[in-house]
């Protein structure tokens, strides 16, 4: 795999999400003969978005490449997609309207990374595009696994949570996580269809593991805001832990994920021990500087 090729995204996009709706769901009367594919027909999507049975067959082939925000938010419409699909829908099927082109080096964001080093009670990370892992602090590094201890070019969170076995004992609801993190990368394809790095990633993460194949297939998307994970730390046991997301304005390609728990809870005792372990163990932390070049 090479390259990415925007069209055959956008095709498969709309053919999946056009799957998951039932015209007795989507309010409309179901066109009359044998129904070979489970969902939504183009003709009923073409209905429901108020255009040409035609004019949404050339959108969902990659053919119109003049298609109008109004058809495009009809579409999300008929297709009752959520804010994180219709920006991708938006950039699937706007090419000229995506970002520049993703550089090979990318570096955390100077002010970014003097929060992650003023963060020290909880654990915190700097993800560029990609989901490169660009800083740690160093109770980041130590919730994964020592990820600092990995070579530059695997710090990556994708690889990590697909071809470390560690990983999935690490994350109690590894297939959540894991779908999440096939989710990210596709809403990162839609806005740089051309990076070749990203290809190379999915190529070989595509040939290493069954689920993420099978998930890439599927063309879910996700952008990461708030939420909660639950840990199996060989350490300290169990931990659960809320996390809050960061863009910065103006570099949606770098995001800051600062994680927290609750006070009183057995969780922040775990980190607790966690952490002065890891302060015993390791005086200093050079992730926490590191700049990801690949």
């Amino acid at each position: 795999m090479s390259e990415l090729v925007p069209e055959t995204d956008l095709r498969e996009f709309l053919r999946t999400r056009r799957a998951r709706i039932t015209p007795e769901e989507a309010g409309i009367r179901p066109l009359p003969g044998v129904r070979r594919v489970p969902g939504l027909r183009r003709e009923e999507v073409a209905q429901l978005a108020g255009v040409s049975v035609d004019y949404y067959v050339r959108l969902e082939r990659g053919r119109n490449t003049s298609v109008s925000v109004s058809v495009l938010e009809a579409v999300a419409l008929a297709l009752e997609l959520n804010d994180t699909e219709r920006n991708h829908l938006f950039a699937l099927a706007k090419p000229t309207r995506r970002r520049p082109r993703a550089t090979a080096t990318q570096r955390a964001r100077p002010g970014l990374l003097r929060v992650l080093q003023n963060v020290a009670d909880v654990p915190a990370l700097i993800l560029g595009h990609r989901l490169d892992v660009l800083a740690t602090n160093r109770l980041a590094s130590t919730l994964y696994l020592d990820f600092d201890a990995l070579p530059a070019n695997e710090r990556n969170m994708a690889r990590f949570i697909f071809l470390n076995d560690a990983a999935r004992d690490l994350y109690v609801d590894w297939p959540e996580t894991a779908h999440a993190i096939v989710g990210m990368l596709h809403l990162y394809a839609s806005h740089h269809p051309h990076d070749h790095q990203l290809a190379q990633l999915v190529g070989d993460l595509s040939v290493n593991d069954k689920d993420f194949r099978r998930w890439w297939a599927d063309q879910d998307v996700y952008q990461p805001r708030h939420g909660s994970k639950r840990y199996h730390h060989p350490l300290v046991g169990d931990l659960t832990l809320g996390f809050e997301a960061f863009t910065p304005v103006g570099d949606p390609d770098q995001t800051l994920g600062v994680y927290t728990v609750e006070p009183g809870s057995p969780s922040e005792h775990a980190l607790g021990i966690l952490a002065s372990w890891t302060a015993d163990s390791a005086p200093d932390h050079p992730g926490a500087a590191a700049e990801h070049e690949r």
